[in-house]
């Protein structure tokens, strides 16, 4: 049977390496590779603006087996930072979901404080600053 990778992929609107290092800080990740759109061959028939040389076109954070992928938008295409995708992050340890939740919410809003809840004995959301919402699950017994 053929195994197939899934991932969660975040675009953001020219701010995706600040993006990235908040995450490997406030996640405990590790940047894998980050390429600017300025990192590709030159293509003269499709002259690359001044302006998005800088711009990330991919970026991957390892956090633990997991892999989050980024990219910033193409100058000018339109970007609506949204609220449909959430991310989930399930730390076992109950210690360790303050610390990333408390690095989320910095600069960010809490929606649902941490908490005991019927499948999780710490459960909360947080929308960080760059207004992606984070669900983080301390699984349950």
């Amino acid at each position: 049977m053929m195994s197939i990778g899934l991932n969660p992929y975040l675009i953001f609107d020219g701010n995706t390496r600040e993006a990235v290092h908040f995450y490997e800080k406030a996640l405990g990740g590790k940047v894998m590779g980050i390429m600017t759109f300025g990192d590709m061959p030159a293509d003269p028939n499709y002259p690359l603006p001044d302006n998005m040389k800088n711009r990330v076109m991919h970026a991957h954070l390892k956090v633990g087996e997991a892999d989050l992928m980024f990219s910033d938008t193409y100058e000018g295409m339109p970007y609506h930072p949204g609220n449909s995708i959430q991310m989930a992050i399930h730390p076992k340890d109950e210690a360790r979901a303050r610390e990333i939740f408390a690095a989320l919410e910095d600069g960010g809003q809490v929606i649902m404080p941490l908490q005991k809840t019927d499948w999780s004995p710490l459960y909360g959301q947080v929308k960080d600053k760059f207004g992606v919402t984070f669900q983080v699950n301390v699984p349950g017994e």
